[in-house]
């Protein structure tokens, strides 16, 4: 059985200067992790001393999600673009 690899879509990370971490890892995966019908696996990060701000990230059995604060909640996914300005938006309205 051959298997294919995931690939790497995007990895930045950065340190800004109140300390603050904003980290986005966004991978293509050969099938969708269920329940999702995509196919890609992301985390997206935003927090200061270990406590988490924003995040957006999707896993098998739980599925695409989003997290504000101490609020959890489903996100729907439309594509890398809208899940990428949701975040930065999100963001945005934390600071």
């Amino acid at each position: 059985m051959q298997y294919t690899a995931a690939v790497l879509l995007a990895y930045a990370k950065e340190v800004r200067d109140d300390g603050s971490i904003v980290e986005i890892v966004i991978w293509e995966v050969p099938r969708p992790l269920p329940p999702c019908s995509h196919r890609y696996k992301y985390r997206l990060y935003y927090g200061l001393s270990g406590e988490c701000r924003v995040r957006y990230d999707n896993e098998r059995g739980k599925g695409d999600h989003r997290h504000f604060g101490e609020q959890e909640g489903e996100y729907a996914f439309v594509s890398i673009e809208q899940l990428l300005d949701d975040f930065r938006s999100d963001v945005e309205r934390w600071g």
